[in-house]
């Protein structure tokens, strides 16, 4: 159904308004008007899935590092599997009968970005919720923890430094929703109806599955056009090279028809242009197609296709 990233500093608030939109989501549900499709709202934060603040203890900030390089190498290789987890996780939540907040820090542009590829895969609405605070307030927030969750000093301004703001002007962040810390409510209203009437986009293709030919395809590409290419050369022999709509007797269940001119077609002639053809679908068997849905390689339809690239590079 849809993804929902809440982005912002650590401690600005972000697990409070995740909570707000999960309470005025399923209140709308609920709500004996809906008439919409059933749906769950599930939050999904670094809490639920036991992931330590001091995963993000990676220093290198701008090229400078803020403690001995040692430590710093320790650290920053435990925020990469917490990012992993999470995005392994959100993977496993989002369908399409699910609205997923992913309640977590997102302050990388990158990462933001996969999770919004993922979610065009699936065909599902996404948005950005920005909780914004001073990082005054986010580190009096910080302090003033009682859960247990509350970053190191150290962390906290690490991870200040290193946020990469959100912004709608990138389509991985688009719609966007900036709520201050000041706005003691939500504009669930607005947000409710970009995840469920805003635009769907389509996958990226730039991440799509190509789709891949049956292993005798480059046997089948290669007999098939050598068979059409003796069957033309006899249908002339037998003609006299009137030329003509003919049909191909290459087996009883493949029988192309082809639109021969009226002239002698020279074996070699015939040759070239089965190389050209050749040489076009190898790259598309080897390196798969991104044309949409599957791709016949059969004999039969190599066959066809052939006879009319034929056809095509026949014509005067």
């Amino acid at each position: 159904m849809a993804l929902i990233t809440v982005s912002g500093y650590p401690s600005s608030g972000k697990t409070r308004r995740a909570g707000q939109l999960k309470t005025a989501f399923e209140a709308r549900l609920q709500d004996p008007t809906y008439v919409g499709p059933k749906l769950k709202v599930v939050v999904l934060s670094d809490d639920e899935l036991n992931i330590s603040r001091d995963a993000y203890k990676g220093a290198f900030v701008f090229g400078f590092d803020l403690w001995p390089e040692t430590d710093v190498l320790a650290d920053s290789r435990s925020e990469k599997p917490a990012r992993g987890a999470l995005f392994t996780a959100m993977q496993r939540q989002m369908g399409t009968d699910t609205i997923l907040i992913v309640d977590a820090l997102n302050y990388i542009k990158g990462f933001r970005y996969q999770m919004y590829c993922a979610a065009r895969e699936l065909k599902l609405r996404v948005c950005t919720v920005y909780a914004v605070a001073t990082t005054d307030l986010c580190k009096e927030w910080n302090k003033s923890r009682l859960d247990g969750h509350a970053y190191t000093e150290e962390t906290l301004d690490n991870l200040l430094l290193r946020y990469e703001e959100p912004s709608s002007m990138v389509r991985w962040d688009s719609p966007l929703f900036t709520i201050p810390w000041i706005d003691a409510e939500i504009p669930a209203d607005d947000i409710w109806k970009a995840i469920t009437e805003g635009n769907v986009k389509p996958p990226n293709a730039g991440t799509q599955a190509v789709p891949k030919a049956p292993t005798d395809a480059l046997r089948a590409l290669e007999a098939t056009t050598t068979s059409t290419v003796g069957a033309i050369m006899a249908e002339q022999a037998a003609s006299g090279g009137l030329g003509g709509a003919v049909t191909l007797g290459i087996s009883s269940e493949i029988v192309p028809s082809i639109t021969l001119p009226p002239r002698n077609i020279t074996l070699s002639e015939l040759q070239r242009i089965k190389r050209q053809f050749v040489t076009v679908h190898k790259k598309a068997i080897t390196l798969g197609t991104t044309e949409k849905g599957a791709v016949d390689w059969s004999e039969k339809s190599i066959a066809h296709k052939f006879a009319m690239y034929i056809e095509e590079n026949l014509k005067p």
